[in-house]
């Protein structure tokens, strides 16, 4: 059995048609959703998940396509790779958060899970209350802002924005060795993510290399699609939100809080110095961090 965060209630929740996500509850007060990144599931919330329960009601689910959540086709009936979009799997939290009886809750994501938020503040503006984006930019400024020799720390995401077929054959045929790799580059503490989690990433994301992937490539059509528009419309998020990120930004060449400003005019950003998982190398900031903006 792989590992659970002690405490919480398991359940499966139906959130679309063919589609149930896994979710940890615990806790009791104003709900927090936490949304997990890369490869990870939801136990990279496990410490700032317990810690934020004596106070909140806590979901942490495995976003569809990850972990024991429900891993549908890429694409839907018109074939444009809506699956995993940002908007589809936004809306499958916001169903989720519903059906356990919450239609307003704050909603914090990491990495990958950042964006499905992202998309779900834009969205859903009058279901999010406060908003927190772990170590991510927004998929348009992502794209727009990496270039040259800087963009080889996104290896990935090319690879995995390339048309079906090639791309989960190669991580497929090494998938230890390459989800392994993001694990190992990505954290300044080994010691962050103990032996047994990091088997049950590695475990995870082997039985999820086509959803992980289709992921990614969303990121590079359909959901590059929906923030420009968005952006081309004016739209910003109009909770209060946080951003936390490793202090990244200069070495890349750009501005990260000034792009995150163009989103949010009530953000506050703020770096953590730790590597990218900064929710099991920092938990104690970051749980701070989320207190501090449920209290805005």
């Amino acid at each position: 059995m792989p590992p659970t965060i002690p405490g919480f209630t398991y359940h499966r929740v139906p959130v679309a048609d063919g589609v149930s996500l896994n979710a940890a509850v615990s806790g009791s007060g104003s709900p927090l959703v936490l949304l997990h990144g890369f490869p990870q599931t939801h136990l990279m919330w496990r410490h700032v998940a317990a810690d934020l329960a004596a106070d909140h009601t806590v979901i942490c689910p495995d976003l569809r396509g990850y972990g024991a959540s429900d891993k549908p086709a890429e694409s839907d009936e018109g074939g444009d790779g809506s699956g995993y979009a940002k908007r589809t799997m936004a809306d499958d939290i916001v169903t989720l958060a519903h059906t356990l009886g919450h239609d307003r809750f704050a909603l914090a994501g990491h990495d990958r899970g950042a964006l499905v938020a992202f998309r779900a503040g834009l969205d859903h503006p009058d279901r999010i209350t406060h908003l927190a984006c772990l170590d991510v930019l927004p998929t348009l400024d992502m794209w727009e802002v990496m270039h040259g020799v800087t963009a080889a720390v996104g290896f990935h995401l090319y690879l995995m924005a390339q048309p079906p077929g090639l791309p989960e054959e190669l991580i497929a045929a090494a998938p230890d060795a390459f989800f392994g790799h993001f694990l190992d580059i990505w954290t300044n503490d080994p010691q962050a993510i103990p032996a047994r989690i990091r088997t049950a990433y590695l475990d995870a994301c082997r039985a999820a290399v086509p959803s992980i992937v289709a992921d990614y490539r969303a990121s590079a059509g359909v959901d590059l699609a929906h923030d420009r528009a968005d952006r081309d419309a004016g739209h910003q998020l109009r909770m209060p939100v946080a951003v936390l990120q490793q202090d990244w930004g200069a070495a890349l060449g750009f501005d990260a809080a000034a792009l995150w400003r163009a989103w949010a005019p009530d953000v506050r950003h703020s770096t953590v110095t730790c590597g990218h998982f900064m929710a099991e190398e920092a938990p104690a900031d970051v749980a701070k961090a989320l207190r501090d903006l449920l209290a805005r």
